[in-house]
This record gives C-alpha cells, structure tokens and sequence, in this order.
C-alpha cells in the first residue's frame, strides 16, 4: 500500500505576497466565536503555558544544536504542530499533548488569545500567519471540522493545489510575502509525489532598540568563535539597567522601543562550552532567570550579527517522544482526513528562520521582552558583559516572559 506523508512546515521571518494561483478555500468562511480565556504574565495559566514552552523548546534546542550558529522560534514550533494535532487522535494525540505538558483544546485557547495580544507600533511590529496546503486530488478527504478549529484560533488560510511546479512557486510566493522578502523560498522543488499536506507558519518580528546605538558606540572588536578563530568585527556598546546573573553564566537583557520585548544575552562562564550552559538548563530556570533579573547597571557589548538557520526536526521530535506521528503505520490523523491510497503521517518537519541585529535593532521571525527599571542601579558598581565568544541569546516578550526566539551565536561572518 501506498504511504501518504503529512509535511509539516515551520517558516519564520520578517512578512509580503504575490498573486496566487490556488484555490483559497478559507475565502468568505468566516471563523466561530471561541471562548476567551485570561491570559496575562500573572495569570498561573499564562505562566504554566509559557514554562511548558519553554521547556519543550530548549529541549529541541538540546537535541538539534551542533556548535554552529543556531535559532529556532519557540512560538512558531508550537503553533505549526498544534495546528497538526488539531487532525490528530488517540495515541498520535496522547503523545503530542505529553509533548506540548498541555492538552490541545487549553493549548489551542492559549494561543488564540497570544496572537490577538501581538503588538505593532510604529517602531516594533509582531505578526503571525498561518496556512494549509493539501493536494487536490478525489483520493484525499480533508476534515472539514479540522479546517475550521484551525480558521477559529489560528487564522488559517487554507489551500487546495495540484502540488506540481505551480504549487511550489504559490507556497514560496506566500512564504516570501509572509516573511516580507527574507526568505524567498521553502521549496526547492515540487511537493514530493507521496505528499498530500503542508502547514506553515509564519512569524514576523522587527523592531527598533529603545535607544539606538550612536556612531561613537559602534567600534572594531576581537570575537573569538567556537573553533578558537579570532575575528575583528564591530561591537555595539551600550549601558544597560537589566543583569541576569546564573550559577554558570552572566548575562544582561536589552530593551526594543516601548519596553515591550527585549534581547537577552546569557554568557557562560570562561571555559564553559555553550553545549554544556544549555544542557545545565532548563525551562523553568531559564524563564526564573529572565524574571528575576536585577536593575544593576550594566557595561554591554555585543557584535553586529545576521544569520540563517534550517532545520528538519523530524528526529528531534521523534526522540522527545513524538512517535507515532512520524510512522506511517501507527499514526493516527484521521481528525485531519483519510486516503484511499494509506495512512496520512508527518514525513518532515522543516524550521527555517533568519536573524538580522545590529544599531538600530532586530529583524527576525519573532520576539519575547521583559521591562526592566533604572531603581537603584546607581548604588552598586557597575557589572560588565562583554559578548566577545560563544553566546546563548533569546527574544523575550516583556509581559510573559514568552521566549519568541531561541539562539546562539558561535561565529560572526
């Protein structure tokens, strides 16, 4: 019996699109009315929800990171794959929701609610975009409820193509509107001929520093990579009022415009590998350390940096305990639709995502930031972090402590 794959497709960047030539089967259906749900950086159900990512996230990170220079987006992994769950039942289920530390109807709540909270001013601008790419062939029956939850929290836009050469340009048009330009394309070639099924999300961050960096704090610097290479490059310097400080590793965090996100860099101690810093850490310490941040004073440098990063995530996930999705056997997604031709399983999971920082902020495929206050800073000596070799950073939103993005720089180039 023929194997049909599910392809799940995780597009991070900044957002723009091109005239279409598939079907949008989502045009005129207009989403139900869902139950709201508290969601606030105090609430005990925010706070669970953010941990819970956070925790699976750098436990991805754990699994994919390879001394090179690394970034995935927390909230762009966990968006793809619960829009996916949505399709999923019994077992394949059971272990998603384990995954997730949730199950998929508080989950799917959850980020309804974040992505109606998404900021954009005119000096910072968050947006997430979500669609559904199935094959339109009379074998191929999608569930017309799974496209509807997915209308409902996520804002899906759902297509039904012939997935040949057209398909491939009308997913790389969308991907490239929805990242405005930054990543032109996710497919190389047409949709593989056992493939029925994409969904992609996208994420948008760019926002300006809340105070830009001057000419005069802009000078040559040494970054010492990973394999000892030295390398003069620029360094932004700065005076912060956010220190981070773990039993292994110092750190400080660095506000966007209106304090409503923040960079934040977290150095290992000097002879400390970062894969070592990450493997000491978990979610609950690493969202306890930005919270608990103090407002010392603090002498930052940093380098300029940009950089791409992909990833297939298949086996990551599968070892994490996400089994049954991934065989063609066992997987169960008949939520989702049903085949005449075998059973529908996720055949890959592809995480693509660019980052781009320098004096006056970032470009990225999402953000996280925690406010932080001058207080007394003046009334202790000065600490000082200088980022001059391997370090882990995060995009953090300041009301949740939501890491947005994870990374970490190894090399400057």
């Amino acid at each position: 019996m023929k194997k049909i794959t599910l392809l799940l497709a995780l597009m991070l960047m900044l957002t723009a699109c091109s005239n279409l030539t598939a079907t949008n089967l989502m045009a005129g259906i207009k989403r139900n009315d869902t139950a709201s749900i508290v969601i606030d950086g105090l609430h005990e159900n925010s706070v669970d929800k953010v941990t819970e990512i956070a925790g699976f996230s750098l436990d991805i990170f754990k699994k994919i990171y390879g001394n090179e220079n690394t970034l995935i987006s927390p909230l762009s992994i966990v968006s793809a794959l619960a829009m996916t769950a949505n399709g999923a039942e019994n077992e394949t289920l059971s272990q998603m929701e384990e995954f997730f530390g949730s199950d998929i109807a508080g989950l799917n709540k959850f980020l309804y609610a974040y992505r109606l909270y998404l900021p954009n001013a005119d000096k910072y601008k968050v947006s997430l975009a979500n669609s559904i790419w199935f094959r339109d062939i009379e074998n191929l029956t999608v569930e017309k409820e799974f496209l509807q939850t997915n209308k409902d929290y996520y804002n899906a836009e759902v297509y039904k193509a012939p997935f040949d050469d057209s398909t491939k340009n009308d997913i790389n048009a969308w991907v490239n509107k929805k990242t405005n330009g930054q990543i032109k394309k996710l497919l190389e070639e047409k949709p593989p001929d056992n493939s029925v099924m994409y969904l992609i999300n996208a994420l948008s961050f760019d926002a300006e520093w809340q105070s830009v960096y001057k000419d005069t704090s802009v000078r040559e610097g040494v970054f010492t990579a990973q394999d000892g290479t030295e390398k003069t490059v620029d360094f932004m310097h700065s005076t912060e009022y956010g220190y981070i400080k773990l039993p292994n590793a110092i750190g400080f965090t660095k506000p966007y415009a209106d304090y409503r996100y923040f960079f934040v860099a977290l150095l290992p101690d000097e002879g400390l590998e970062v894969s070592d810093f990450i493997d000491s850490i978990d979610g609950k310490a690493l969202i306890n350390a930005v919270k608990n941040q103090s407002n010392e004073m603090v002498y930052a440098s940093m380098p300029k940096f940009t950089f791409e990063y992909g990833k297939e995530l298949s086996e990551a996930l599968k070892e994490l305990g996400i089994k049954d999705a991934f065989d063609s056997e066992l997987a169960d997604f008949s939520s989702l639709g049903h085949s005449k031709e075998g059973n529908i399983f996720i055949s890959r999971v592809i995480h693509k995502t660019k980052i781009e920082v320098d004096e006056m902020g970032t470009k990225a495929g999402a953000v996280t930031a925690v406010e932080m206050s001058a207080g007394s800073a003046a009334l202790t000596e000065p600490k000082t972090v200088n980022l001059n070799r391997p370090f882990f950073f995060m995009i953090v939103d300041s009301e949740f402590n939501m890491p947005v993005f994870m990374g970490v720089l190894n090399d400057v180039t």
